[in-house]
């Protein structure tokens, strides 16, 4: 559990483990929310028809009630005829046996964990207290993991509004600065007109210059901004859209190279490899002056089931070790605690006047 960083894959796999761990038919987590609802329920053992058939989120009503509000499990040999029992929706599977724990942080219910319908039970006694007791912990290790993955989200969004603030800081040292010097440059343009028609052409030569400049700049902050389409497109084809539109954009060629074979990266791991090959195809094209920029995305080269991401320039390159003792990190921090945040190893390999070569090992999932 404690491998997973995304919220829904932590409790996903936290009803996989416990349905397993005690041969349930069903098993189902549910994260409250502050509104009498559910933020999150997330289900084991029925189908994604069956989901759909059964309709909205439960509310916080009868057993799943108590289960929210008081940090002790319950068992019962029939949920059915439990006086608390609300009945369930006309597509909803039919529960027997029911095992209920809360999911704790400190003193908090941040869940309720439960199992329903023990297979391989000829006794027809339902779960036992050994059940009981393997459930508790599991629910503890559950709580850690939970913990753990929504810190992680935290952290991520304030990763993005620091991006944000760093994006919207570019607008206006980069575009706003050349949009003031086009209007400049275009209103001395038509002064000169009359006068002197000579420098006037030239003057409106700098503006269409200048104008060029401007809409690189504002495509290149777009492109950083707009959201990728992860979810819809995958990995691959979303790096190989990215680099289309750098390429077209800026005045450097940016070639894309991928190993198609490769296998799919858990969404975190996706999320990752982007933010680092957005990061390092920004340095190239915007502080290093090259002319050629290759983006490849490959097998791992320690482990099969892993990636290599590359990002290659012939700009100008830099002393990383200068860089760190001048204070300027060229985005290079930010780089790497992502890699960290997924167990990878950054490498950056760059010297004046030789390019750079920035290298993100993705582990195995």
């Amino acid at each position: 559990m404690s491998r997973h960083l995304e919220v829904r894959e932590v409790l996903q796999r936290i009803v996989g483990s416990a349905r397993t761990l005690l041969g349930a038919e069903y098993a189902a987590l549910g994260v409250p929310d502050d509104n009498g609802g559910f933020a999150q329920f997330v289900v084991d053992g029925v189908t994604d028809e069956q989901w759909r058939a059964i309709g909205p989120l439960p509310r916080q009503h009868g057993v799943l009630a108590a289960m929210l509000h008081e940090a002790t499990p319950t068992r019962l040999a029939d949920v059915r005829r439990d006086p608390r029992f609300g009945g369930w929706p006309s597509a909803h599977p039919e529960l027997r046996d029911f095992l209920g724990v809360p999911v704790l942080d400190g003193d908090e219910i941040v869940g309720a964990l439960f199992l329903s319908n023990k297979k391989e039970d000829p006794s027809g006694a339902g779960f036992t207290t050994h059940d009981e007791e393997l459930l508790r912990i599991l629910a503890a290790h559950a709580a850690l993991a939970l913990t753990n993955a929504r810190l992680y989200e935290r952290s991520r969004e304030l990763t993005l509004i620091g991006e944000r603030a760093r994006i919207a800081h570019e607008l206006h040292d980069a575009v706003s600065q050349k949009l003031f010097s086009l209007r400049l440059t275009a209103q001395a343009a038509a002064t000169l007109i009359a006068r002197d028609p000579e420098r006037a052409r030239a003057e409106l030569t700098e503006v269409s210059r200048l104008a060029a400049e401007a809409a690189d700049e504002l495509r290149s902050v777009v492109v950083e901004l707009r959201p990728a389409a992860l979810e819809e497109d995958g990995l691959l084809l979303t790096l190989a859209s990215q680099a289309d539109v750098l390429d077209r954009a800026h005045t450097a060629e940016v070639v894309f190279a991928a190993d198609q074979r490769i296998r799919p990266l858990p969404p975190s791991q996706e999320e990752a490899v982007l933010r680092v090959a957005q990061e390092a195809l920004h340095n190239a094209l915007r502080h290093s002056g090259a002319g050629r920029v290759d983006l490849e995305f490959r097998a791992g080269a320690r482990s099969p089931r892993g990636a290599l991401l590359r990002v290659t320039d012939d700009g100008s390159g830099f002393d990383p070790a200068a860089v760190r003792r001048a204070g300027r990190h060229l985005g290079l921090v930010s780089m790497r605690d992502r890699a960290a945040s997924i167990g990878g190893e950054l490498t950056i390999r760059s010297e004046p006047g030789k390019g750079t070569v920035i290298e993100l090992e993705v582990p195995g999932g």
